[in-house]
């Protein structure tokens, strides 16, 4: 049986990652006001050439990360990840995934509620990375605006990221999961990259303080969609993910 930790010590321990968080914060803030205007110059450049300036911003958010508040994170199963572009389909815990793909699904654009991109300098960057920003509200017309989006982008080699349950979701619990990226692989018969990990205890969801670690990235083998209905590969999709959630949850 482990001994339990005094709560005195305990304390020292919950202000120091306060003080650490709030470190990593400042420096995150900073680096926005850096490079969310330049940002703006990058809309002249190729789509590639933008994404490789933007996702230097996290790439020094990760490395913030982890010389700040002392968490890391290792990759699971990058031998999964086909030669060519196609529907990335990841487990919405935190802020933290949407930083980490992008060191790992390279070129990668997003399906996204359209007004994140109306988020001063943060929006900039979104927007420098072609997204395809829906309404939720509209319904038929937005899951026709992310099939032909974004079987435009993947014809390009450029990977499309979706967050199937929509929203950040605690760790145990399950959102509903959305088929948008689901119909996108059916229509372009596009695989499915499913992607687990366990941000979420780490850097809560509507958490400040950040808790020292390693996070777990686990990238499954491509779940195929060719001649497959929708429902058949976002079911697929969600007995993968939830099912490696449970697997690597602390």
């Amino acid at each position: 049986m482990s001994t339990p930790i005094p709560r005195e010590t305990s304390g020292l321990i919950t202000r120091a990652a306060f003080w650490r968080s709030l470190l990593f914060a400042a420096g995150a803030y900073a680096s926005v006001l850096v490079f969310g205007p330049l940002a703006l110059l990058t809309f002249l450049l190729p789509l590639r050439a933008r994404f490789g300036f933007v996702s230097q911003w996290a790439r020094f958010s990760l490395w913030w990360l982890e010389k700040t508040c002392h968490l890391g994170f290792e990759v699971e199963g990058r031998e999964n990840i086909p030669a060519t572009a196609a529907v990335v389909m990841c487990k919405h815990q935190s802020a933290w995934e949407t930083l980490a793909l992008q060191t790992v699904f390279r070129p990668q654009t997003w399906v996204l509620k359209r007004e994140l991109l109306w988020v001063p300098l943060f929006g900039w960057g979104l927007a420098a990375l072609a997204p395809i920003a829906i309404d939720r509200r509209a319904g038929r017309r937005a899951m026709d605006q992310v099939v032909r989006q974004g079987a435009d982008r993947l014809a390009r080699g450029i990977w499309v990221v979706v967050f199937p349950e929509g929203t950040r979701v605690a760790p145990g619990e399950r959102g509903r999961y959305r088929i948008g990226g689901a119909v996108l692989a059916e229509h372009t018969g596009s695989p499915v990259v499913p992607v687990a990990h366990n941000a979420g205890e780490y850097w809560p969801r509507r958490g400040f303080v950040k808790r020292p670690g390693t996070i777990r990235m686990v990238i499954g083998p491509p779940i195929p969609a060719s001649g497959r209905a929708a429902a058949e590969i976002l079911a697929d999709v969600q007995g993968w993910i939830e099912g490696t959630v449970t697997r690597i949850s602390t």
